[in-house]
């Protein structure tokens, strides 16, 4: 097996470098896309959290007002 010269090595380890690089790039867009979701998402559940406080609030208010069933 011949050794393989300086020069196609060295563009070996660019062409490598060009796809890693690219990879990398990727990997950070993706993230930054997923924690972009994931505060929408943790914004929505506060939301939510909020809303059924305040019908558990309302219901238990309306509760409270009528008087016991047997009359």
């Amino acid at each position: 097996m011949m050794p393989t010269p300086p020069d196609e090595r060295l563009d070996d380890m660019e062409l490598r470098l060009t796809f890693l690089d690219d990879a990398v790039s990727s990997l950070g867009d993706s993230e930054a896309m997923q924690s972009q979701r994931l505060l929408q998402l943790e914004n929505a559940l506060a939301e939510l959290r909020r809303e059924l406080a305040s019908l558990r609030t309302s219901l238990s208010d309306d509760v409270q007002d009528e008087p016991p069933p047997h009359y």
